[in-house]
């Protein structure tokens, strides 16, 4: 589990193709207390860590996760998100994140908005039920409320303290973001379908 604050920007630092791919992720995290086998969220994506020195970690990468991601687009020196699992007494200072990707979006438009930035992102009709305005949304592992939701997708403000603690500082449109639902609107769903 995790709750979408980042605590660290890690970068591509190779892309090893084969029956599944390998991504060499270089980070600032003290590669000593992460365990073989630790989950890290990687941009939204949990994933496994698979080897460690100092200074970096590496995961593998199924052909499926590809598929449902933006992992795809990843190529060497691409920014990532990061944030470790969380220990018994962490702060939960986003909402609970599973690192488990509901769906790729878009940034259809990146606007100036006082000091923030106003984002704009696609929203595929499948997942428009479980995103509602004031909700919690995590967007390439950030933990982010919702400000608005229409028909051609919804809107988020990112301050300049996130801008400056995320990717979202240079993201811009046409960029493809992983997004997982908020868990509790997923349940919620689950429990009116039955009615």
């Amino acid at each position: 589990m995790f709750t979408g604050i980042i605590t660290d920007i890690g970068q591509i630092d190779k892309v090893e193709p084969a029956g599944d791919t390998k991504f060499v992720i270089a980070s600032h995290y003290d590669s000593a207390s992460i365990a073989i086998g630790a989950s890290i969220c990687c941009s939204g994506i949990c994933l496994t860590v698979v080897d460690k020195a100092a200074g970096w970690f590496s995961v593998t990468v199924s052909a499926e996760t590809l598929a449902c991601t933006n992992l795809g687009d990843w190529q060497v020196a691409t920014p990532i998100n990061l944030e470790r699992a969380l220990k018994v007494g962490d702060e939960l200072g986003g909402h609970i994140v599973s690192g488990h990707v509901d769906g790729v979006v878009e940034i259809a438009k990146v606007t100036d908005d006082g000091d923030s930035k106003r984002f704009r992102f696609t929203l595929p009709d499948d997942l428009a039920p479980y995103i509602a305005p004031k909700g919690s949304v995590c967007l390439n592992g950030v933990s982010l409320t919702v400000n608005e939701v229409d028909t051609d997708g919804f809107g988020i403000n990112i301050i300049p303290h996130t801008q400056e603690m995320t990717t979202f500082g240079t993201a811009k449109a046409g960029d493809r973001v992983n997004l997982e639902i908020d868990v509790l609107a997923r349940y919620v769903a689950r429990l009116a379908q039955k009615e």
